[in-house]
């Protein structure tokens, strides 16, 4: 295989694992979604919830990608955290269509996407 093979793969399976993460995020906001329905959970409990959602899918996503690279795998595992962040914002700030309703803890939210990506990359 040549180099653009090579990089091809790579590309195509981290777009597959995105996905997948996209997927399981959404999953799993619908079960709290249920579960705040349900049990009238306070404001900080979802916000918690949903913080903790985000680390648990990039940490996974990390650790998919770090097990199939084999090398580097904490770095597979930060660019697959940077990139679900990326994701993350573009999309909140085409919903919301304002900055100031994003950025309360964007920073958080970050270091924590990258922090659990590049985890599950080195645990991968």
């Amino acid at each position: 295989m040549g180099r653009k093979e090579i990089y091809t793969d790579k590309a195509v399976f981290m777009i597959k694992c995105m996905l997948g993460a996209y997927v399981l995020t959404a999953g799993l906001l619908l079960l709290l979604a249920f579960l705040l329905y349900r049990f009238g959970l306070s404001e900080k409990v979802v916000s918690i919830c949903i913080t903790a959602i985000y680390i648990i899918v990039t940490f996974f996503a990390g650790m998919l990608v770090g097990k199939r690279e084999g090398k580097r795998k904490f770095l597979w595992g930060l660019a697959m955290g940077v990139l679900y962040f990326a994701i993350l914002t573009v999309v909140s700030l085409a919903v919301n269509k304002s900055v100031e309703d994003v950025a309360g803890n964007m920073m958080t939210v970050f270091f924590l996407c990258a922090g659990s990506g590049m985890l599950g990359g080195m645990l991968g």
